[in-house]
């Protein structure tokens, strides 16, 4: 075990012991908030009916946790920055416990939106700060490479293993199981994070200006609005509005912070070609691998005809590939260099999106397991980007770093299931003859026990196919412009301390 470095700043040293006992709390933290963003869609049926949602108010149930989140990561990474981040990731633990429990008097729609916007707010104060903690615990380059890759490949897991536990409580339980499974993790958290985490602040925090942050918040907002409600509803009216708005709102907000000598968030890191190539990393696989997620788990029910769980299940090779491959990336690494790793990663995932696209029809799932494995140990150039973003800020930088981080995250999701699922709808109905009806044309749902239900099935097989092609362009165009922006002899351990 490397030996302790005092860090930089007000970051006292923490003991060997307690710096993974804390990451372990961060990391089961963590599991929780990136459930949260796949877990309602097995629940949403259930209680849609139950609670008499009508097709607005569930879009509005799913994307106000998304919305939130996005709006208030800049802001409350600001925040902790000063009142303490330790301070603000306890805060979040206790407003995701509460927002929680309070699934349990929910008996409207309206109040359910409420109930995930709060949510929204405690996922926006935990993630970055989980992100700088984690930069505060371990000062050590290499302790900090594997730390961040254990916490990639939570984040894989978390992401995969929703729909697998919500299916799973939903069958034994009623949808509030969905909301109640986070109260007890959150309450170990609290505890856990008083006893072992350092507390945390930035010597030179960035000024809290209220217009930044109107502006940050409001361009977030309507970007993330704008990029959902064009994939749903195609051009219009309202989404092109919603996107003009956000541009111009985080144009003005980058602008601002440029011309402060300490902003909000510190815009500044985008100069280091390491922070850039991080960053890029993060989108991109982001973007790929919420794209696939979301199409396989429609395809395993819809076209396979699998249950929720059965299809939940059925996506964990991805998960099983990230947790084999996201611990051991920073040894290799080291002994081979950081750029090869980012790279190759980048690579595999690219290659496993495209076997997505290159299976024979009918498609096997014993290849689709393999494909989605494949992508799984990809994801490991996750927790090797995510050093890469938070050893190449200074540490009183973490907090901007990671947000930034985040707020790629966050965007690469939104723009996986947006965007590319849009595709998906796009190639569906293209492949479909004429005089299909408008139900079959609608989902593939819809084509069941008419004429057309297998050419709808074998459209949508096809949409999986070339969200898989589309995606692995992404990640091999992305793995040559980091080839391109990362030094040769990048070293993780050269990061700053």
């Amino acid at each position: 075990m490397t030996a302790a470095v005092e860090p930089v700043g007000t970051e006292p040293a923490v003991p060997v012991r307690n710096r993974w006992a804390g990451l372990a709390v961060l990391t089961a933290s963590l599991l929780v908030v990136v459930m949260d963003m796949t877990i309602l869609n097995v629940a949403l049926p259930e209680l849609s009916v139950e609670l008499g949602a009508g097709a607005l108010a569930q879009l509005w149930v799913v994307d106000a946790y998304a919305l939130v989140l996005a709006g208030l990561l800049i802001p409350m990474s600001a925040v902790a920055d000063r009142w303490g981040r330790r301070r603000m990731l306890l805060s979040g633990f206790a407003i995701f416990a509460v927002a929680s429990t309070l699934a349990l008097v929910v008996t409207s729609p309206g109040q359910l939106v409420a109930l995930r916007a709060a949510l929204g707010v405690g996922g926006a104060m935990v993630m970055p700060a989980t992100l700088s903690l984690i930069r505060t615990l371990f000062p050590d380059p290499t302790e900090r490479a594997y730390a961040l890759g254990l916490w990639a490949a939570t984040a894989s897991v978390g992401a995969a293993l929703g729909p697998v536990i919500g299916g799973a409580l939903l069958q034994a339980f009623s949808w509030h199981a969905a909301f109640l499974v986070n109260v007890p993790v959150m309450v170990v958290a609290i505890v856990g994070g008083a006893r072992l985490l350092p507390e945390s602040r930035s010597a030179r925090p960035g000024v809290l200006d209220p217009l930044g942050v109107t502006l940050s918040v409001v361009g977030m907002v309507a970007t993330v609005y704008a990029v959902k409600h064009l994939a749903r509803s195609g051009v219009d009216v309202e989404g092109v509005v919603a996107l003009v708005v956000g541009a111009a709102a985080l144009t003005a907000f980058v602008r601002r912070c440029l011309a402060q000598p300490r902003p909000m968030v510190a815009l500044r890191l985008f100069a280091n070609p390491v922070f850039r190539s991080g960053v890029f990393c993060a989108l991109a696989a982001s973007t790929a691998m919420m794209a696939l997620l979301f199409t396989g788990s429609q395809w395993l029910q819809l076209v396979q005809g699998w249950s929720p769980l059965v299809a939940g299940v059925a996506l964990v090779p991805l998960a099983v590939g990230g947790l084999v491959g996201s611990p051991f990336a920073p040894a290799l690494a080291a002994r081979v260099g950081a750029r090869p790793v980012v790279v190759g990663g980048l690579v595999m995932l690219g290659l496993g999106s495209a076997a997505i696209a290159l299976l024979p029809r009918p498609m096997p799932y014993v290849g689709l397991a393999l494909a989605f494995g494949v992508v799984g140990l990809g994801t490991a150039a996750l927790g090797v980007g995510s050093a890469l973003i938070m050893g190449s800020a200074p540490v009183d930088d973490a907090g901007s770093a990671g947000a930034i981080e985040e707020i790629s995250y966050e965007l690469g999701g939104v723009l996986g299931v947006a965007v590319l699922g849009s595709l998906v709808g796009a190639t569906y109905r293209h492949g479909l003859p004429a005089d299909a009806s408008p139900a079959a044309v609608d989902s593939v749902a819809g084509s069941v026990g008419t004429p057309w239900s297998a050419v709808a099935e074998a459209a949508f097989t096809d949409a999986f196919a070339v969200v898989g092609a589309v995606a692995a362009v992404v990640m091999l165009a992305t793995a040559w412009a980091v080839w391109r922006m990362l030094p040769r002899e990048l070293d993780l351990a050269e990061l700053q301390h």
